[in-house]
Order: structure tokens, then sequence, then C-alpha cells
């Protein structure tokens, strides 16, 4: 199935004609529970890997025997996702009491190789705003699932970029740890399904005087519906005084309110999309706006890959696709709004890559 955002609530170029110089597209990578193949890009599906080619392995001195088996984790999600519309039976209830974190791998080593996880693959056809070394065509994502890594003592990300077409026989069965130091860190077995969207940048980047235009804009919003309510009050139909009892005000007012228009504002609503992404432009919202420079060379790193807990919350419900609002409701309750199970971060992480030297090491931001 597609995936298509709707139309944004306002033009807001034509509102602000100066966004236009800090406009860029994105493609939404939409992932959904799926079965890929190694033919299809992916989240966690199978990769087109070379058969003679080693599997990549974390070498970095850590604890690595720790934390909960991966095995554990994948059983859990089948089974809390196959009693979505049900109770939980005795016996899987008792499956899951017995999931625990612990000492898993008592005999793995600090210093012995795991094997990394197969994150992603993105194949150039399907993803327009994947920026490619010449010549290459698809890129893999992998990570170490132990978020230790370096002085930010982070997660550690593997990009391996291809020419999809010299691969011609594949690794059919890569090694996996046993081990996962937090299970949020395992990406579920998703399609995906790309749309290309137009987005803003964030507004603490934008320069002053286009700042205070939005907020201008938006203060005017709140302004129009403030007098809304006002006006509500003073012909009795916003006061409890025409109800027969405080529960029947109570009923009318939560009626009037699921019918109250959509909030809009620039970074909910017109700026930067959630989800899983490639390109398009970071937003800061945790965090003032850092510079993610090259170290190479020093050039402006942009995001290649945004990897985010959720494909939509509350503050951000205008991006839910249409297809998902049929299936889960305007609200979008739902697995469509956490298909992956990962949380990095607070909620999510970047993959920035340096546009001027496809060899420069990638670097990460988090929010």
């Amino acid at each position: 199935m597609t995936r298509t955002t709707p139309a944004r609530p306002v033009d807001v170029e034509a509102l602000f004609p100066g966004l236009a110089a800090h406009r860029r597209t994105s493609t939404r990578l939409h992932p959904r529970p799926g079965s890929p193949t190694a033919a299809d890009s992916s989240v966690a599906g199978p990769f087109r890997w070379p058969a003679d080619e080693p599997w990549p392995m974390c070498t970095a001195v850590h604890r690595k025997d720790t934390g909960h088996l991966l095995s554990d984790v994948r059983l859990e999600r089948r089974i809390l996702s196959g009693a979505q519309d049900r109770e939980l039976s005795a016996g899987e209830r008792r499956t899951l009491d017995g999931m625990t974190r612990g000492r898993h791998a008592p005999g793995t080593r600090d210093e012995d190789p795991v094997p990394l996880l197969a994150v992603a693959q993105l194949y150039a056809r399907d993803v327009p705003d994947l920026r490619t070394p010449p010549g290459h065509d698809l890129l893999q994502v992998l990570w170490c699932p132990f978020e230790v890594h370096g002085p930010e003592r982070t997660i550690d990300v593997v990009l391996r970029w291809r020419r999809s077409d010299e691969v011609t026989e594949l690794l059919t069965d890569p090694p996996e740890p046993v081990v996962v130091g937090r299970a949020e860190c395992v990406p579920d077995v998703c399609a995906l399904h790309p749309e290309q969207v137009v987005e803003y940048e964030y507004e603490g980047l934008l320069g002053t005087e286009l700042q205070e235009a939005l907020t201008e804009w938006e203060e005017s919003l709140a302004d129009d519906e403030d007098e809304e309510e006002d006006d509500e009050g003073e012909d009795g139909s916003g006061g409890a005084a025409g109800y027969a009892t405080y529960e029947e005000y109570e009923a009318a007012m939560a009626a009037a309110r699921d019918e109250e228009p959509y909030e809009v504002d620039y970074r909910g609503d017109l700026s930067i999309p959630p989800g899983w992404k490639v390109g398009g432009f970071a937003s800061w919202h945790l965090t003032d706006p850092a510079p993610v420079d090259c170290r190479e060379c020093g050039a402006p790193m942009p995001p290649l890959l945004t990897v985010d807990a959720g494909e939509w919350d509350g503050g951000s419900e205008s991006w839910i696709p249409v297809e998902d609002r049929a299936q889960d409701g305007a609200a979008g309750v739902g697995r469509s709004a956490r298909p992956t199970g990962v949380l990095l971060g607070r909620r999510l992480m970047r993959v920035h890559t340096c546009p001027a030297g496809p060899a420069h090491p990638h670097r990460l931001s988090f929010q």
C-alpha cells in the first residue's frame, strides 16, 4: 500500500515567500510491517550482501554479555503484536515474565567481536533524496545494538554503499548478536513505502525577520481562536448555566472540542515531517541548533537518514498519511505510529554525511 501525506493546512510559501530559500525535499520512508526481500528497500529486511564479503563486526571493547536476548526481544514483540485485540493468555504472560535483562552470554568477553544488526537497506531507485556516491545505487545501514561507543557513549553506525548489480551471489544467513544492550536498539522488519515531500528549515535557523513574522502569524491565529471562545461565552452557549447538569455541560464541551479546527503551527505542521526519512532538514526541538560539520574538510553535513521512534505524535497529527487515518482513525492509534520498535536518544537519531567527500566519516546527532 502506498502512503500519502495530506496537503499542508496552509500554503506557507504564499504567506511567507522568503521561505522558498529554506525549502528542501525529503523522502518519508513510511516503514510498516511487511516481508521484504533482498531486492527491496526495507528496515531490517534481508540485505543484498555479497556471499564472499565478511559481515561487519563490532570490535570496540565494551560489555557484550549483558542485556536482552535478541530472540527474546523478537518473541516478545510477536506475542504483543498478536494480542493487540485480545487479552494475553496465561502462557503468554509466563513467557513474557521470564524475559529479563541479564548476563545471557557469560562466555563473551568485552573485546570479542560481535555481529552488527542489519538496520536499513535503501535503493536509490526507491528513494529520490538518497545522495549516493558516483556509480552507487544502494545504501546499507548497520549498527551495534549497544549504546556504549566512543566518548559520547552512543551507538556505532556503519554505512555500506554498493553497486547492486555487482552483487550476484548473496549471503543468505548473516550472523547476528546473541545479546543486545536495549530492546529499543532492535528494529522490526518493515517494508518501505517511500514518498517525497517538501519541508522547510527548523524555525530557529530561519533568521530574525522570518522568525518574527512566523511568531506574529501564529499569535494572530491564537488570538482569533480566543475571540471565538469569548463570543461563545457571551451568548450563553459557552457557560454551564444553560445545562440541566454539570455532566451535560461537560459532555457538550467535549463534543465542541472534538469539532474545533486544528491549531496550525509552523513547527508541527509546516516545517519538518516526523518519522523515518532520507534527506531534508534536521529538527532541533529539544536542544539549541548545533552545527554538524565534517571533521575532515569542515563542510556542513546535512542529514542523510533520520531514524525516529514514531511516525507521528500528538504535535504532528497533520502528517498522518491518508491511508493510516483510514486504518487507525483520525487520531492515528495503532501499530502504524510505532512500526519499527526503535528508540534512540530521546526520540530520534540522524546520520549526517559530507556532500563534499563521500568517503569522509559520517556523524550522528540526537534529539
